[in-house]
């Protein structure tokens, strides 16, 4: 009897396909017919449990697919960034959430370690800009778990990912929404992974069907290496809700620019738009910021 289930693990050897009717958990294989195409964490598939294997007879097509790490099918990902230690870097989550958007995936932003926090100020002043622009934002302290259970909720029902820069404690959230009570530095071994590995890539499963998987620790990272330079202006959000006097205007040395309007009046975010010009390697004397 055919059952449909999803790929929770994949390395280059091997693959593991939870079940959903039971949430049984099953190596697999897949039948020669479909050698040729590549499978991916997060991939749907249907197929056989036959010998207690789960023979893949169809891989359903993906409505995304990410790189690092490979995981297919994400519905959002949880950008996770800190204010201190390691200090705050704008125009690196300005990087991620262009990216995320051109991948039509919806990103969730947390502030975390705020208990490190003796002024909130500037925790404050960052929340606010992200809020306005209409993402989900939380700031999350190591000493309670009230905000937890909130993004739990957000996420459930669905494929999530943690993304963001060493150190700033993906591992110990991915701990808390999967209910294990362990240090972060035993994490890996609790979880039977190495850190920070792109060559298997594993789904946690928690609250019924929603699963999470967590990725290596960024540095940095480009908008321009997944889209054209031209493109980015699309994903800045706040950016689309202004005309310009041209359709193409890419907000850099264009007459008639609404965006750069809107920035001199304080309606975008002068923060933002330095990280767009950042992006675009372009200078603007007028910057008021």
């Amino acid at each position: 009897m055919s059952v449909k289930g999803l790929v929770t693990y994949r390395s280059a050897a091997a693959s593991r396909v939870t079940i959903f009717d039971s949430f049984k958990i099953y190596p697999s294989i897949i039948r020669k017919k479909l050698k040729k195409l590549k499978l991916y964490a997060g991939d749907f598939v249907e197929g056989e449990i036959v010998d207690d294997k789960f023979v893949i007879e169809k891989i359903y097509e993906r409505k995304n697919l990410l790189t690092r790490p490979p995981v297919a099918n994400v519905d959002n990902v949880l950008i996770v960034v800190a204010i201190k230690n390691p200090d705050f870097d704008n125009y690196l989550l300005d990087n991620f959430l262009a990216v995320y958007e051109y991948k039509q995936i919806e990103p969730v932003i947390i502030f975390n370690k705020i208990d490190l926090l003796s002024d909130k100020s500037e925790l404050k002043k960052w929340m606010e800009i992200y809020k306005k622009i209409g993402y989900e934002t939380h700031a999350l302290s190591a000493k309670e778990n009230s905000a937890i259970e909130k993004i739990k909720d957000y996420i459930k029902g669905q494929i999530s990912i943690l993304a963001g820069p060493s150190g700033v404690g993906k591992s110990t959230i991915l701990s808390k929404i999967l209910d294990i009570p362990i240090k972060t530095k035993d994490i890996s071994n609790k979880l039977k992974r190495g850190r920070h590995t792109t060559t298997a890539v594993t789904l946690y499963r928690f609250n019924e069907n929603s699963f999470i998987a967590d990725t290596p620790g960024f540095s940095k990272v480009e908008a321009t290496y997944f889209m054209e330079k031209k493109d980015v202006r699309l994903y800045f959000r706040e950016f689309l809700n202004y005309s310009c006097k041209f359709p193409d205007c890419t907000h850099t040395s264009e007459p008639g620019c609404k965006v750069k309007e809107a920035v001199l009046k304080g309606e975008i975010s002068c923060e933002r738009f330095k990280s767009y010009l950042k992006i675009m390697n372009y200078f603007w004397e007028e910057l008021p910021c």
